[in-house]
């Protein structure tokens, strides 16, 4: 079995409050579980207003799958008009 993780640095450009981020990430993380059924917390930056680092893993035999998979997570992020990508960092092992 390989675990494939991704780290996500992320940066919500309309967030003016706690709560105006955990509105953001909360359906942000929701749409990554059931679009790739993996799990998805915040994992740093929790009391920053502006910014989120999310942390992502994936479970799969092959390991081309799962960096797939991540690549095609990022690309979700990327394409949401709520956040936008400061950098990121995938894992396969």
């Amino acid at each position: 079995m390989v675990v494939g993780t991704l780290q996500v640095e992320i940066y919500i450009p309309g967030s003016n409050s706690l709560k105006a981020k955990r509105k953001v990430m909360k359906a942000l993380i929701q749409r990554l579980r059931d679009r790739f059924n993996a799990s998805v917390a915040e994992v740093d930056a929790n009391n920053l207003w502006q910014r989120a680092t999310l942390g992502i893993a994936v479970a799969n035999e092959d390991s081309r799958f799962a960096n797939t998979i991540l690549s095609k997570v990022i690309n979700t992020i990327e394409n949401d008009g709520n956040v936008q990508v400061l950098d990121y960092q995938i894992s396969i092992g």
